[in-house]
Parts: structure tokens; C-alpha cells; sequence
């Protein structure tokens, strides 16, 4: 089988000592979720949180930019030029997956919008209900818990995308672009371990209603799995 050759464009360096320095950082989280499938990766990481984008779309036959707890609402060292790459991407048809921050920041560059929600972090396992399926989301499930934590959510999809799931924090939580690009509000890369470890390192900000519902959903089991089979699908049918 041949292995796909996936940049993954890492927005995040956590230094924390709770949380950066006990647990793998995003590359590596994505990384362990391929790693579980019978398709086989090749990997290279472009370190975005420190400038670093591919210069030449032709470096790997498909790209990924990761979550990040920075806000793309925000000016960044690497905010032009992610952009640039993104559209590049777009207007190249080169299979590009987002994630979270990655999400957005795909909405944004193609003439989305972005906000900060008035309710706060929206945090937790959520249920995305998927309304439309593409070829590559098999198995075919009509909904998919899945770990959340974000603030900002894609209030407006760019022209030409198509909304494919909405949960009851973010109704454009799942969206595509022709056969090209695909993205996730959600996190199918944390594990119950590392949700956990963020929720107790963020409940300070969160308010205690919140923070107890939180807590809750975590007893569901997540399906981060599929949603990460979908994005290999995704990048396959893509990249033939």
C-alpha cells in the first residue's frame, strides 16, 4: 500500500507544564490516530507556530493544520502566511484537512467569518450531526460525538463550501470544499486522558455549570476514530 506522504501544518507549541510537557503535542496526537488505521503515513511537520509553512504544495501529496488554543482572530507570525498557503491549497485543489483552529482559519482565508462566541469556551464531548455526506465519510454515520474546546466558531461558510454537520454549539462545525478540502470543529485527536487534563486546567475560566456539564459528556464514548478514517478516505480519493 502506498503510503501517503501528509504534511501537518502544527499551530501550537503548549509549554505548559500540565499539559505541554505531559502529553504529546498535536503532530504526534494526529499522528497516533492515523497510526491506529491499515493505511500508512509518511509525515512531515511544518512548525506554523514558529513561521514555518511548505513552500512548494508539491512537498507531500496532502496537508493538515491543526488546533491550537491561539484564536485566528488574533495577528500572528504565521497568520499571512497560512492564509496564503490555504488558498494556494485551494486554488491548486490540493487535499487540505482542518481541524479546530485549522477549521477556521480555512474558513477565513476563503471569505468566511469568524467569531467569539458570547456563551464562552464550549467545551466537552458534543454531537455533530452530519445533514450531508460526501463520498469519503464511511462508514456512513449520521451523527459522531466528538471532543470539543473552543471559543471562536465559523459563523458564515465562504462561497462555494458546503455545511456538512452542525452540533449545538457550532451550527458550521463540519464543511467542505468541492473534493479538496475538508475540515472538523472537533478534535478527533485528543483522548480521554488529555480532554480531561485540559478541562481541569481551563475550569478556573469556565463557569461551574458549565464545567459540571462538561465533565458529564465525558462519560459518553467519543468517535474521534471515524471521523479520523473519513480523513484518510478524504485524503485517498483526493489524492489519485
Amino acid at each position: 500500500m502506498k503510503r501517503i506522504k501528509l504534511g501537518i501544518l502544527q499551530t501550537n507549541h503548549d509549554k505548559s507544564a500540565d499539559v505541554g510537557d505531559t502529553f504529546p503535542d498535536d503532530a504526534h496526537r494526529f499522528r497516533d490516530l492515523y497510526d491506529q488505521q491499515d493505511q500508512r503515513y509518511e509525515y512531515r511537520v511544518y512548525m506554523t507556530i514558529g513561521g514555518e509553512v511548505p513552500a512548494d504544495l508539491i512537498e507531500q501529496d496532502a496537508y493538515m493544520i491543526t488546533g491550537s488554543p491561539l484564536s485566528v482572530l488574533d495577528q500572528h507570525v504565521f497568520t499571512d502566511d497560512l492564509m496564503d498557503f490555504i488558498r494556494r491549497c485551494d486554488a491548486a485543489k490540493k487535499p487540505l484537512f482542518g481541524a479546530c483552529f485549522g477549521h477556521q482559519a480555512i474558513a477565513l482565508a476563503l471569505g468566511g467569518t469568524v467569531e467569539k462566541s458570547s456563551a464562552g469556551y464550549n467545551v466537552g464531548i458534543e454531537e455533530t450531526v452530519f445533514e450531508k455526506s460526501k463520498p469519503w465519510m464511511t462508514p456512513s454515520h449520521s451523527t459522531l460525538p466528538l471532543y470539543v474546546f473552543h471559543e471562536d466558531y465559523v459563523s458564515k461558510l465562504p462561497d462555494g463550501c458546503e455545511l456538512l454537520g452542525s452540533s449545538k454549539g457550532c451550527e458550521n462545525a463540519s464543511f467542505a470544499k468541492g473534493n479538496h478540502i475538508f475540515t472538523t470543529q472537533a478534535h478527533p485527536e485528543f483522548t480521554h486522558e488529555f480532554m480531561s487534563c485540559v478541562l481541569k486546567f481551563t475550569e478556573s475560566s469556565i463557569p461551574p455549570a458549565q464545567a459540571k456539564s462538561a465533565w458529564a459528556s465525558l462519560q459518553q464514548k467519543q468517535r474521534g476514530d471515524v471521523l479520523g478514517v473519513w480523513s484518510t478516505n478524504f485524503f485517498q480519493q483526493a489524492i489519485i
